[in-house]
């Protein structure tokens, strides 16, 4: 393992976790609607979804498990169907007199923040095609689990700060005052995410 070859990984791993997508969308979803420890779960949660991804491909399992490309396209609809699971379930949000959303359960925004990643298989080509350029038949395994680590590391700790800087005092109190409308938002958004998929596979 070489210092170059890690900062490739570093680099190129932030990069994909500042892209907007529909990860955000349900890290923000669960801060505004639980506080800062229901977003920091589903954060936690999607960094280990990706450390899995990335351990799979980093070992070369990833090659033998979508290796039929009929799997590969039931996760990327089993995806879409959830991102608009979530959506309906955001659009269908009713408000109470106090406008908020019903409690949020820490195990419910674990599981989000999981699926959001488990099923869009397309991390798992974004990670063959990465580790390709660095991993080599003379990395060794202490290597390999160190790059896969450091995807999931920059990953989970992307999404903790988006979610401690959202869960500000200040800025809760006024995202929670509008918690249904914005669930609503975040309804619609995950929605066109699922259609602009759906879409693609079609």
């Amino acid at each position: 393992m070489s210092l170059s070859a890690w900062l490739t990984i570093v680099g190129i791993c932030c990069l994909g976790a500042l892209s907007p997508g529909p990860s955000l969308a349900v890290v923000l979803k669960h801060t505004v609607a639980g506080g800062r420890g229901k977003g920091m779960a589903a954060a936690i949660a999607h960094g280990l979804g990706v450390g899995l991804y990335a351990f799979i491909c980093i070992s070369g399992l990833a090659v033998i498990i979508f290796a039929s490309e009929t799997l590969f396209t039931v996760f990327q609809w089993a995806g879409a169907g959830y991102l608009l699971w979530l959506g309906i379930k955001g659009l269908l949000s009713r408000s109470n007199p106090n406008q908020k959303l019903p409690e949020v359960q820490t195990h419910t925004s674990m599981r989000d923040g999981f699926m959001i990643v488990f099923l869009n298989p397309k991390i798992a080509v974004f990670f063959i095609a990465l580790f390709s350029q660095v991993v080599g038949t003379h990395t060794t395994l202490l290597g390999k689990v160190v790059y896969a680590s450091t995807a999931m590391v920059i990953d989970g700790l992307w999404y903790v700060i988006v979610a401690w800087l959202f869960s500000n005092p200040s800025w809760l109190k006024a995202l929670q005052e509008k918690a249904v409308w914005l669930d609503r938002v975040f309804g619609v958004v995950l929605i066109g995410l699922a259609s602009k998929l759906a879409i693609e596979l079609t």
